[in-house]
């Protein structure tokens, strides 16, 4: 009996035992996808806590499975928290892929190997017609729609995920152990589809600096805005946060400013608005909203929407610029909400018809999707919200998009709440784009 007794003892310590062997610091873990904007590649990239090649290994699906390799760099972040923890941030561009072909990866070097997943290379044609998931606030703590995503995302129901800012709550907390376990979280959908994302106002510690160094996005903004084309589409990010940390740098939403003009004036030229008509920008705080949280879209006129008059120089909105480079759709979050707006500008409701106001609308149209899921739970609404508010909901879900072709755009909100009910959707309609679509 004491042999036993021994036995269960030792058992008992077994827990003790497994969390006093220090982990593989030079195993991959946090592996995302994201696309460069350069027809035939994708960025992956990935953490690991001790330096070590970067190294991708990969092939097409029902081929050899590792035939292929690129190797990338591995930047060391250190984390301005008290602990100042260092952590490696791996990225490996990936050239030359076929669209539309399915491939096989892994990622690491002989020090480590991550799991293996599998993508899409994406169709680089205007033809094409993409799918979507997109939303804003998923944390850590309660992330209610990711269960959800996951299995959506590896049924092959998604092209891209669109993250309209703010993530993990706070992905500096702990130091940066929440934005570490954040990011193993969304693994599970990111290692699938290119997750491309936008900063919010929960990234804003240290400057952004864990939003800045985790994510690799096209551009040399480290992040903060860049452009895209996919489909029929042309899509832009940008940061709505450079209107609120000015402690970080007025000259950053001039910056933005002027890139936003000259990436509209350029998809605006003929040519290139003809092959992508479709204009679609993601920012996390919106123009409008109808929350009764006291937020800058109720409390007070937005400043996205109309810029700010307390700076020197006076800080420029983004409605007017927007509208006369005739931006079709604008993506919001950061209300814990979905509300989807009638065609609105200068605060009036200009839709296309009574019938059929998303018919050659007059004016673009705003989606607010920020009730992903996280710790601070859904907001209420106003009870009396203005007219260009046209479908509110309270529900955890998300929304997916489909840019079908140049001039039908299908979006719809799906209520994780009610079991993945769509409980909302709409086409928008648009036989002509550009500002003359206003006319």
């Amino acid at each position: 009996m004491r042999c036993a007794g021994a036995v269960w003892a030792f058992l008992g310590l077994a827990p003790l035992l497994v969390m006093s062997v220090p982990p593989i610091w030079t195993q991959p873990e946090q592996v995302h996808l994201s696309y460069t904007g350069v027809p035939g590649s994708m960025v992956v990239t990935w953490t690991t806590f001790n330096k070590t090649e970067s190294v991708v290994e990969y092939g097409f699906v029902g081929g050899r499975p590792f035939e292929m390799s690129s190797k990338g760099d591995a930047t060391l972040f250190v984390d301005s928290g008290k602990e100042k923890r260092r952590m490696f941030i791996h990225r490996v561009t990936l050239r030359g892929l076929k669209p539309t072909a399915a491939y096989v990866y892994h990622c690491g070097s002989d020090g480590g190997w991550s799991d293996v997943f599998y993508f899409t290379a994406l169709n680089d044609s205007s033809s094409f017609s993409p799918r979507f998931a997109l939303y804003g606030d998923l944390g850590n703590e309660n992330p209610q729609s990711l269960a959800r995503l996951q299995k959506e995302t590896q049924q092959g129901m998604y092209d891209v995920i669109l993250h309209i800012g703010d993530f993990a709550y706070d992905m500096d907390e702990d130091n940066a152990r929440i934005g570490d376990e954040f990011m193993r979280q969304i693994q599970s959908i990111a290692a699938y589809v290119p997750y491309m994302t936008c900063p919010g106002n929960h990234e804003n510690a240290y400057n952004f600096s864990n939003y800045r160094n985790r994510f690799s996005m096209p551009g040399n903004t480290e992040s903060l805005w860049y452009s895209w084309n996919l489909g029929s589409a042309h899509i832009i990010s940008l940061s709505t946060e450079v209107y609120f940390y000015l402690k970080f740098g007025l000259e950053l939403l001039f910056r933005q400013y002027e890139w936003l003009k000259k990436d509209l004036e350029e998809a605006n030229r003929p040519e290139n608005r003809a092959q992508r008509p479709w204009i679609i920008t993601m920012g996390h705080r919106p123009m409008y909203c109808s929350d009764d949280d006291q937020d800058d879209c109720t409390r007070f006129d937005s400043y996205v929407r109309l810029g700010r008059t307390d700076t020197k120089p006076p800080a420029p909105g983004l409605e007017d610029l927007f509208y006369r480079y005739g931006v079709d759709v604008e993506l919001w979050a950061h209300e814990h909400t979905y509300e989807r707006l009638w065609p609105v500008y200068g605060d009036k409701v200009y839709n296309g018809s009574f019938e059929q106001p998303y018919v050659n609308p007059k004016a673009p149209v705003h989606i607010i999707t920020g009730s992903a899921g996280c710790r601070e739970r859904t907001d209420r609404f106003n009870p009396n919200p203005k007219g260009w508010s046209a479908f509110r909901s309270t529900d955890y879900g998300y929304s997916r998009m489909q840019v079908f072709n140049a001039t039908h755009l299908y979006l719809e909100q799906v209520s994780d709440d009610q079991d993945g009910k769509v409980i909302d959707s709409i086409w928008v309609v648009k036989e002509k784009h550009g500002v003359s679509a206003w006319l």
